[in-house]
């Protein structure tokens, strides 16, 4: 008989069981250059993707591909070093593949960072944007197709997809530390491409602040199995037409890895209040 999802899920999380002494009710999922808040980690163990049974490799630089468990901010977590995209050629079942196990291994609560570029004229290159809502411009649902009860309903509500405590506990670490923290809509797209000038003006207009190529699909799981989500983008660059600088990847990791003490200080700080 073939395996459903279901049991290949149970059958990662049961592998990840055995390797490991406790598991965390928290879970990060590090963007791309922003892999380093693990070195604040106190780690207990590591997993490499590649050694998981099922779980995806990732072929992006800049992401690691391990699975670490270990304390940060006082809190017993599980980060997630390198992400799996729909533009590597995975589908979405497979980007999302993590998230399900998160949940089968009593993950209640997903950290998800990403790096992104912003349309809103307020923003600067480095700054961090708390995602208050997102738009999901990618050609392909996670929820496609037969839905098991047993990971989630049918048609999820996405109503508060990022936890709104989470975001005002955000709100209220910035504003006692003094920390520039901006809010806006996510604009999720299938990529790789970086987007045209036109493009950014369009997602703009329809109401987005940044846009990047990840986080969408993981957040719609997660809200599918129930979990509490708090989502934060690093300003990596700027576009629209009247921004003439042509972004690539390494400078997309360089302004990343500059505004990274900022994301890891207020993660940090969260987990400590929550």
């Amino acid at each position: 008989m073939k395996q459903t999802m279901y049991d290949t899920i149970k059958e990662t999380a049961q592998f990840i069981r055995g390797q490991i002494d406790e598991l965390p009710k928290i879970a990060i999922i590090l963007g791309t250059g922003l892999g380093d808040l693990v070195s604040h980690m106190e780690i207990i163990r590591e997993l490499n993707y590649a050694d998981i049974p099922h779980f995806p490799v990732s072929t992006v630089e800049g992401h690691s591909g391990r699975l670490i468990f270990g304390t940060l901010g006082d809190k017993y977590v599980m980060a997630m070093q390198g992400r799996f995209h729909y533009y590597e050629g995975y589908d979405m079942k497979q980007v999302t593949f993590p998230v399900r196990v998160m949940k089968e291994l009593g993950v209640d609560t997903l950290f998800v960072s990403n790096a992104a570029g912003g349309m809103n004229k307020e923003f600067k290159v480095g700054d961090v944007m708390v995602i208050s809502d997102h738009i999901n411009l990618f050609p392909e649902n996670p929820l496609r197709g037969r839905n098991d009860e047993r990971m989630g309903p049918r048609f999820p509500a996405m109503t508060e997809a990022y936890y709104p405590r989470l975001i005002s506990l955000a709100d209220t670490i910035a504003a006692e530390e003094g920390i520039r923290l901006m809010h806006g809509v996510y604009v999720g797209t299938a990529g790789p491409t970086f987007e045209t000038p036109a493009e950014y003006e369009y997602f703009r207009v329809i109401g987005g602040d940044a846009v990047g190529m990840s986080t969408v699909p993981e957040v719609i799981v997660a809200n599918h199995a129930g979990m509490k989500v708090f989502g934060v983008s690093v300003i990596t660059d700027l576009g629209g037409k009247d921004v003439k600088e042509v972004p690539t990847h390494e400078e997309v990791q360089k302004a990343a890895l500059k505004a990274q003490p900022v994301m890891t200080h207020l993660i940090k700080e969260m987990l400590k209040r929550i």
